[in-house]
């Protein structure tokens, strides 16, 4: 099979390569997906980079953990019928040393869930890392119905997945975007008032359209926000944070505290396997009602590879993928 590999941490044109390997065939309880459509996500990139420190776990790895595609081979203990079933995959490359970046991925028959006939690849593509995360943020907590939610980073991977999931879930949307240019590309089918970080007062805009305050808050950077954040909760409410710019975050601890405000960290790989299913049940519910969409800002060949993921590191606008020749 075609696929793309490191075999060391380090830039991406420096590092990844791209050839044939032996096709992977399924073990018990696996499956085979002929991939079609590769989902390429930061965390993708810093595992390659080395972030944080982190070794290889593997002498060899294929990136990226997400994709869509179908699946053309069972292992044993897995219905012959899930041949020809399209799908999108999660968790790939989480503690396993073959990703997506590759013709075929063999994968737990769970990480392969149906795609409806009607939901593009690309959408399936991207529902994995940034949909579960999203998923977790908005609902770890219990149902949003009836809640205001306010959703940073809005228009990024997680954040607009996030807020399309809350609204889905019978909450009204408030969010944020860094610029005051950025306002003009909020939907407002989804977010029902988008403040800009760069105003005057932000936390003054939100709690002009949440006087009482907002019962949850998806966080993209704890560290830039604690402040705001502690500014427009709601008595009870739940911080939910799944990423920072500080390694070491400094909150207003003690008007939190009297707030009854829970800070709660989301990191996607380790989740409970309950948190995760009910993801997966809601993300791919959500898709066939078209709930979710995702905005994709490029699209590379595998031969291309490198070029993807110097634009996730860059931090380009939009979803990047990785198209796959059959």
């Amino acid at each position: 099979m075609l696929a793309s590999w490191y075999d060391e941490q380090g830039p991406a044109a420096g590092v990844l390569r791209v050839g044939e390997l032996p096709d992977p065939q399924p073990g018990p309880g696996e499956v085979r997906v002929r991939v079609t459509v590769s989902g390429v996500n930061p965390g993708d990139t810093k595992k390659r980079r080395g972030w944080l420190g982190s070794s290889m776990p593997y002498p060899r790895v294929i990136p990226h953990s997400d994709a869509a595609g179908v699946v053309d081979a069972v292992g044993e203990g897995v219905e012959k019928r899930r041949v020809g079933q399209r799908v999108w995959v999660y968790g790939a490359q989480s503690y396993r040393p073959f990703g997506t970046a590759a013709q075929y991925t063999v994968v737990p028959a769970a990480l392969a869930v149906p795609l409806p006939g009607h939901v593009g690849d690309e959408l399936g593509a991207c529902l994995g890392i940034s949909g579960i995360t999203a998923h977790r943020a908005v609902f770890a907590d219990g149902p949003v119905d009836g809640q205001l939610v306010l959703v940073h980073g809005v228009l990024g991977g997680v954040g607009s997945l996030a807020a399309q999931l809350a609204r889905w879930g019978g909450a009204t949307v408030l969010a944020t975007v860094r610029r005051g240019e950025d306002l003009e590309r909020v939907d407002p089918a989804v977010v029902s008032h988008a403040v800009a970080l760069d105003s005057a007062a932000p936390a003054a805009e939100i709690r002009a359209y949440a006087p009482e305050g907002v019962h949850r808050v998806v966080e993209v950077s704890l560290s830039d926000n604690a402040a705001l954040d502690d500014a427009v909760v709601a008595n009870g409410a739940v911080v939910a944070a799944y990423a920072t710019r500080a390694d070491r975050t400094d909150i207003p601890f003690w008007t939190l505290l009297f707030n009854n405000v829970t800070l709660r960290l989301v990191g996607s790989d380790d989740l409970p396997a309950a948190a995760r299913r009910q993801a997966v049940r809601d993300l791919t519910s959500a898709a066939a009602v078209g709930a979710l969409a995702v905005e994709v800002g490029a699209r590379h060949e595998l031969a291309d590879i490198a070029k993807a993921h110097d634009r996730v590191d860059a931090g380009d606008r939009g979803r990047v993928l990785v198209t796959v020749p059959r």
